[in-house]
Order: structure tokens, then sequence, then C-alpha cells
């Protein structure tokens, strides 16, 4: 079995460079308390987005393990829209309604789902029999989820934490079960 830790980000301080938004005060305290809730299992490999406060989650469980965070493009956060979306929340609505609708300079979830999927592929085989940590964001964990599993779905969504851990167990490419390990 195949174990991915995936770790949605803590909270972080907002602003408009998405690359290098770092985690507030209260998000590198929650950081914190993400090893002890993996730390039943030895972690063998650690990836992330290449978003900074998706890094700056799982920081601390790769230096527990002594392991380098290998960066995945792809498992960056989907992007909504080319400019900040005026109504976010009608905008989230129907990209998941209307899976291959996309806003202006955005990604349908169509599109965000096979990028993100393409990556979780590559791990499911090259690290086959390893415990993983992804270090990820909301959207596109959610939509990656959906795609071995359709419960997990915008309402679903809506109900995740920052950060949040679910550990998805596979067989191959068989999605087994998933577990929620975050305790707020």
């Amino acid at each position: 079995m195949t174990n991915l830790y995936f770790i949605r980000h803590a909270h972080s301080t907002y602003t408009q460079d998405e690359l290098e938004r770092p985690l507030s005060e209260k998000g590198c305290k929650d950081a914190e308390r993400i090893l002890a809730l993996i730390q039943t299992d030895n972690i063998d490999v650690m990836v992330s987005s290449p978003y900074k406060r998706a890094v700056q989650t799982v920081e601390g469980v790769a230096r527990h393990y002594h392991l380098e965070i290998e960066i995945f493009e792809d498992l960056k956060e989907r992007t909504l829209t080319a400019k900040p979306a005026e109504d976010f929340t009608k905008a989230i609505t129907k990209v998941w309604k209307e899976p291959n609708f996309a806003w202006e300079g955005g990604e349908s979830n169509i599109e965000a789902q096979a990028r993100g999927v393409g990556v979780i592929r590559q791990l499911l085989k090259k690290y086959e029999g390893k415990n993983v940590v992804v270090g990820t964001h909301g959207n596109i964990m959610v939509l990656i989820m959906n795609h071995f599993d359709k419960q997990y779905d915008f309402s679903f969504w809506r109900g995740l934490d920052m950060p949040d851990i679910y550990k998805l167990t596979f067989d191959g490419e068989v999605l087994l079960k998933v577990n929620r390990l975050w305790q707020r």
C-alpha cells in the first residue's frame, strides 16, 4: 500500500503574490502541530507545491525526517481567474457546478484536476509502498481526491480547515481509504 498524506497549507497572510505568500503567525503555530499528527508512520518522501505557504507548512516534517522537499509545479493551487474575482464565492461555485468552465485566465476544474492527478499518478508509480507527504492547497487537493472518489466535492472543499491533513491509502491507483488526521 502507498500512503499519501495530503497536507493543505496553514493560514497565510494574504498578498496578491501567490508564489511568495507566507504563513501567518497562526499558520506557523498550526504547522508546528502537523508532525505529531502524522508521526505514527515513517515518512519516506516529501513533495510540495512551489508556493511558499505550502512549503512552509511541511518544512518541520521534512526537517524531522531529514528529507529534501521535492517541488512539483503542477501541485500549485488552481488558477481561478487572471485577476482577483469580484465575488470569490460566485466564481468558485460556478467552476464546481460547470467542470469545463474557466474564467478568463483561469483553469476549469477538468484542467486543474488533470494537472494534479498527473503528479499523483507519477508519485504512486515511483514511490509504490512508501509514505509520501504532499504539501498542497485546498482546491487542487479536493479536485485530485474527487478524481479517485466523487464524494470529495465542492461541499467537502468548503468544510476544509487550514491546515488540514488527509491520509489517502492506495493499492496501485485504487483509492482504498481516506482518513482525516487534522484535529482542531
